[in-house]
């Protein structure tokens, strides 16, 4: 048995299904923005790309856990 997923990675699954992109991309336009704050990389995802908070921003947590360069 697996155990479930928790953290950031939980929304995963319902922000691929309601955007329509692999995390993988999302990642990579966030590492590939010029921004770096937390907040700013969510404000950035909400009005550019239509992104809700809570999908943004845990992608962005994730993402800057991982180490911006990765």
């Amino acid at each position: 048995m697996t155990a479930p997923v928790k953290g950031p990675a939980s929304y995963f699954p319902s922000i691929e299904k309601k955007y329509g992109r692999p995390i993988a991309e999302w990642k990579d336009l966030i590492r590939a923005s010029p921004l770096t704050r937390h907040m700013e990389l969510v404000a950035w995802l909400k009005t550019d790309h239509g992104l809700g908070h809570g999908h943004a921003n845990a992608l962005v947590a994730h993402t800057l856990a991982e180490g911006i360069g990765n």
